[in-house]
């Protein structure tokens, strides 16, 4: 499985599908990021941009792992699945360490002015946490627009766009329990370090259960599917 992860991995860096999603975290980055925490609390604001930074994380994981999951052409994708057992955990896997390098080069501005101006090691290291939960969420949403769930490309990119904005919206109602909780994690982040780490335990327990009803949907989907798209 670890030769199926580095194949894939490969195959996604030569076809060179990995630079738009590093465009966006690049303009990220210096549009959205480059600014400097300043005023009355920097440690405040500098915790803020720790919960922006893990909602980004969200799409741009999705957009990567779509672009990831269909680098390969559907008959060599078929005949790995038949010839690799676990050919749909690699795939996850190296969808999840593609988006999670990316996330990285996001998460390297906010990381840096939180150490510099003194937010906690303690909610810098609870911040490191969510970050990777987020990539898995988006992992997962973007596994479920691939190729392999969903055939048609307009389609899938129409299903991705809904279902980011449906893991948004639904965090506004009764069926909260069903979004990604972006609001909950950014308005505890940006109430600063003490309420974002009252706030991460009941947070990063819901993705923990959401990314685990997400990826088992997701594997039994796959594994049902009989022909190749």
């Amino acid at each position: 499985m670890i030769a199926l992860i580095r194949f894939q991995l490969a195959g996604y860096l030569r076809s060179m599908r990995f630079l738009p999603s590093l465009i966006v975290a690049l303009l990220l980055v210096m549009l959205v990021f480059g600014q400097w925490p300043s005023g009355p609390d920097p440690v405040k604001l500098a915790t803020g941009t720790y919960g922006d930074a893990a909602a980004f994380m969200v799409l741009l994981s999705a957009w990567t792992t779509r672009s990831l999951l269909d680098t390969q052409p559907t008959v060599q994708r078929w005949l790995t699945l038949l010839a690799v057992r676990r050919s749909a955990v690699a795939g996850l896997l190296a969808a999840f360490i593609a988006s999670a390098a990316l996330s990285l080069l996001l998460f390297a501005a906010p990381l840096f002015q939180a150490l510099t101006v003194g937010v906690p090691v303690k909610t810098t290291l609870s911040a490191v946490l969510l970050a990777a939960l987020a990539s898995a969420a988006g992992t997962f949403i973007g596994a479920w627009s691939s190729r392999a769930i969903i055939p048609g490309s307009g389609t899938s990119l129409l299903a991705l766009l809904s279902v980011l904005t449906a893991t948004l919206l639904l965090g506004l109602g009764r069926l909260s329990f069903l979004a990604i909780p972006y609001l909950d994690w950014i308005k505890a982040a940006h109430d600063g370090p003490s309420k974002l780490q009252a706030a991460l335990p009941t947070v990063l327990l819901h993705l923990v259960l959401w990314c685990g009803v997400a990826a088992t949907g997701y594997l039994v989907a796959l594994h049902r599917r009989s022909t190749p798209t």
